[in-house]
């Protein structure tokens, strides 16, 4: 199984750059006619949240005009910087497939791994979230299988990764989650975005990893000293192999005019 992660697209509103100087808009794009002619193909996507800048009806039309470009199946789930109001309007009962008690939580079955999606939002603050509601829900889909291998994707990292995107913004009920995750093994990987950086951390028993940014890519400052900043780099996403030893093996994919390929071979000297 072949999935593909994209996330933190920041999707500003027609025609506008977001922040007044990052292409978002164009740099998803990029990403998406790439994994469009991967070979293998994957057999899905899941965007890990952060689709619009501000959350706007316009932005999160915008960025679904984009994805609907993709030739196969893909999944969201909301970020800080989402409404999830206007994710359930423009992606629900597809790239959406279900809600709970308001939250966009949901899995998705039939592969090789079994996916399970979780909110992690709190409207109108950074912090990702994890309340007893949510965590009851978890708890009773991973009950439901408790052995087939699954992942679960969430916009927010609920480890401190030394920044301030996880030190400072803070993630309610991290110990709650990470004392239902550490009750499955099968759980192979949580798979975030948020930080704008590809990161990983050993977690709870699992592996909890992120994607970059498309090309917002976070200044990284572990003194977490300094007010947070991008620096505009070539958009990338992650491709995570189930392989067939039961392997999950993650490629972080940067989408750039790059020379090459080239055989690893002496190539004559040129004046």
């Amino acid at each position: 199984m072949l999935i593909a992660q994209i996330s933190d697209s920041h999707i500003a509103g027609p025609g506008k750059m977001t922040f007044g100087i990052a292409p978002m808009a164009e740099n998803l794009a990029l990403c998406i006619s790439h994994i469009n002619h991967l070979d293998p193909t994957p057999d899905l996507v899941l965007v890990t949240g952060d689709i619009a800048n501000d959350g706007l009806l316009e932005e999160t039309e915008r960025a679904a005009s984009i994805l609907e470009k993709l030739r196969i199946p893909y999944y969201v789930i909301p970020g800080n910087h989402d409404d999830r109001s206007h994710l359930w309007t423009v992606f629900g009962g597809k790239a959406c497939p279900q809600r709970f008690e308001g939250f966009i939580n949901y899995v998705i079955e039939g592969h090789d791994l079994r996916l399970i999606a979780i909110d992690s939002t709190v409207p109108g603050a950074p912090r990702g979230e994890i309340c007893e509601a949510r965590a009851a829900w978890l708890e009773a889909r991973l009950s439901e299988k408790k052995d087939q291998p699954a992942i679960i994707f969430m916009h927010h990292p609920p480890v401190k990764f030394g920044v301030a995107e996880t030190d400072i913004d803070g993630f309610v009920g991290a110990q709650r989650l990470g004392g239902i995750v550490e009750n499955y093994p099968s759980i192979e990987r949580v798979m975030c975005g948020h930080i704008h950086l590809p990161a990983h951390a050993r977690w709870r028993g699992t592996l909890v990893s992120t994607a970059p940014s498309m090309g917002m890519q976070l200044a990284l400052d572990l003194t977490i000293k300094r007010p947070s900043a991008f620096v505009l780099e070539a958009p990338g996403y992650q491709l995570h192999n189930w392989s067939s030893d039961k392997v999950l093996v993650t490629h972080t994919v940067y989408v750039r005019g790059n020379e090459g390929p080239y055989p690893f071979e002496e190539r004559p000297e040129t004046d």
